[in-house]
């Protein structure tokens, strides 16, 4: 199975994404490199230049220039703080290649969840007794495909269904365009879990969302 990465950066993060590039190189070699925006200083890298002062926070068509440049149908988008785990090319053997979007286990530094598997409005977990919302993380065995959230971090998505279905470009960072995405696709696309993989975050990042696994 062949993957095009998509890595969602900006200036002044080589490091961070020289990092993923190597993580890449080594733990899934046979793969395609797609950065959109920083520097042009990777090797064997497609390179997307993006114009930063167009359109502050425009990180959906950062995304869609992913789709619209990846070479393979498995395209991984992510952004510049995470990274692959050694098992990623095993887990995704064992997996199997039958979904239309797929997410992986996700974790922090410290071996916590990230904002993986995800509920966002199913009533029996979503909602307090006053009524507050609160998105949360649940088990990998959690299938109520209708009630969930794609987390706009990190996923794995055919180039084909993210041709029909692309990020909504009226929005940008901090303005749920990764909720809106998610009320589009989730009812109409076979989304699946494969806990076989792993990313890592490589800065600790808070989940913001309660922990029901």
């Amino acid at each position: 199975m062949r993957f095009t990465f998509g890595i969602i950066t900006s200036d002044n993060q080589e490091s961070r994404v020289q990092k993923i590039v190597n993580d890449i190189n080594d733990y899934s070699p046979d793969s395609e490199i797609v950065v959109v925006g920083g520097s042009d200083m990777y090797n064997n890298v497609k390179h997307i230049h993006f114009d930063e002062t167009k359109k502050s926070g425009w990180i959906t068509r950062k995304k869609n220039l992913v789709t619209k440049y990846a070479s393979n149908e498995n395209i991984v988008y992510m952004h510049d703080y995470i990274t692959i785990d050694k098992n990623w090319n095993d887990g995704w053997e064992w997996f199997g290649d039958n979904w239309d979007i797929c997410m992986t286990a996700v974790n922090n530094p410290d071996g916590t969840r990230f904002r993986d598997w995800c509920a966002w409005d199913d009533p029996e977990l979503c909602y307090l007794p006053s009524g507050q919302h609160w998105a949360c993380l649940v088990p990998y065995s959690y299938s109520k495909k209708q009630h969930m959230y794609i987390s706009g971090a990190y996923w794995v998505a055919k180039k084909s269904v993210m041709e029909e279905e692309p990020l909504n470009e009226e929005l940008c960072w901090g303005e749920a365009e990764d909720v809106e995405w998610s009320y589009r696709i989730r009812k109409k696309f076979n989304y699946k879990m494969n806990p076989y993989s792993t990313v890592k975050l490589l800065k600790q990042k808070d989940v913001i969302l309660k922990d029901k696994s």
